[in-house]
């Protein structure tokens, strides 16, 4: 295996199984669960998790953002049902029905578009209806109109169903008011699907990670499991207490330079800090180029030799520096945690999020190409994931 010293992201197998059985634990038993691993699982690798999550019986499947992301799914083997949770393209159409990557539906064009490409292809697309209780993104609306959709898109002979669902706007919140008024407005429509369509057989999914931790009466035939999957809270509002979630990545590099500074320098650009006495600072080879946040310009830290050094002046496109005067033994060299635990100190994305004004599923995401993910197992690297290689 290659070595890095630069930057590299540890993702963390093990821990990301225990995430699962932890999940599994907390949903209703009659519930299947949906991995949602849009945006490169965010942040995290898509492909390596949903290879995880293949042969696991509980995990009904896979969601995305994009219909790209399904096709590099697919690309990589990964024959488990996807579904894109968004928009998609009719250009899409053609390849999503080779790949059998199912789609959302929620205006007649798309039903018309969905369904001259199955009659044409031969198939039938799979599709999502979704409904849109109170999020006022996506969806049809859960009334008689909406009962005429689902009535037209069961009568198309190019599409088949497979799946009912609505998203939660509010569900991390403590004031759950607004949620459970969309739970029941989803799930009244749901009745009125059953009782005036004749479909049979339909999955209705509406709980997201927030709603699996509070809200277990949401979980219906499925749930849909996404920032709790890599041991990321929705927000700081959900139960943290019964659903033992362990942060799956960890960011690290090392001390590239070590210089003693007098007091009145001041650091990096603008001059925002600067020295009240002689102080001593690393430079760290990391920048808001690799996704790290220039926000965290003297406000953030970095833990070295099991302790924290506060970043000193702006985060640069490629460096930054940090405090390491109270800090023995610091050198050309030395490892650096950006995030994840160094002896008995740990810094998480949710505390990055808080003090970069980011929040923690953006900091994620954001990590860039630039920074190589080493995928451990019992502590020992069983893949490379390196952009830049």
């Amino acid at each position: 295996m290659e070595h890095y010293e630069r930057v590299w992201a540890e993702v963390d197998l093990d821990a990301f199984t225990r995430n699962l059985y932890a999940i599994r634990g907390a949903v209703s038993p009659k519930a299947g669960i949906i991995g949602v691993i849009k945006a490169d699982g965010y942040g995290h690798g898509a492909v390596p998790l949903a290879r995880e999550m293949e042969g696991m019986d509980f995990v009904q499947g896979y969601a995305t953002a994009t219909a790209q992301e399904g096709f590099s799914l697919r690309r990589a083997g990964i024959r488990k049902e996807i579904f894109v949770l968004g928009y998609t393209f009719p250009s899409d159409y053609p390849e999503m029905l080779r790949q059998r990557i199912g789609a959302a539906a929620f205006t007649e064009q798309m039903l018309s578009d969905m369904d001259r490409a199955g009659r044409e292809a031969g198939e039938k697309m799979r599709i999502h209806i979704a409904v849109d209780t109170g999020m006022s993104r996506i969806g049809i609306r859960p009334d008689d109109a909406g009962i005429r959709f689902v009535r037209t898109a069961a009568a198309c002979p190019g599409l088949e169903i497979s799946g009912v669902f609505t998203h939660f706007a509010e569900s991390d919140e403590t004031d759950k008011t607004r949620a459970e008024a969309q739970f029941a407005a989803f799930t009244a429509f749901a009745e009125r699907i059953r009782r005036e369509s004749g479909l049979a057989g339909l999955r209705f999914h509406c709980a997201n990670s927030a709603a699996i931790l509070d809200m277990p009466q949401t979980h219906l035939d499925a749930v849909r499991a996404g920032i709790i999957l890599y041991g990321l809270w929705p927000s700081d509002e959900v139960d943290h207490v019964h659903t033992r979630l362990e942060p799956i990545l960890s960011l690290r590099s090392h001390v590239v330079y070590v210089k003693e500074l007098e007091a009145g320098r001041e650091i990096s650009y603008g001059g925002t800090w600067k020295t009240q006495a002689p102080t001593r600072v690393a430079t760290i080879p990391v920048g808001y180029g690799d996704g790290y946040p220039r926000s965290l310009s003297n406000r953030g830290s970095v833990l070295i030799r099991g302790r924290r050094a506060p970043i000193l002046g702006r985060v640069c496109m490629d460096q930054f520096m940090a405090d390491v005067t109270g800090i023995p033994g610091v050198e050309t060299g030395t490892e650096v945690t950006l995030i994840g635990r160094d002896g008995g100190e740990q810094i998480t994305m949710e505390e990055l999020g808080g003090l970069s004004g980011r929040f923690n599923y953006e900091l994620a995401c954001c990590l860039g190409r630039r920074i190589p993910r080493l995928y451990k197992k019992d502590g020992k690297t069983v893949q490379i994931r390196d952009f830049e290689a």
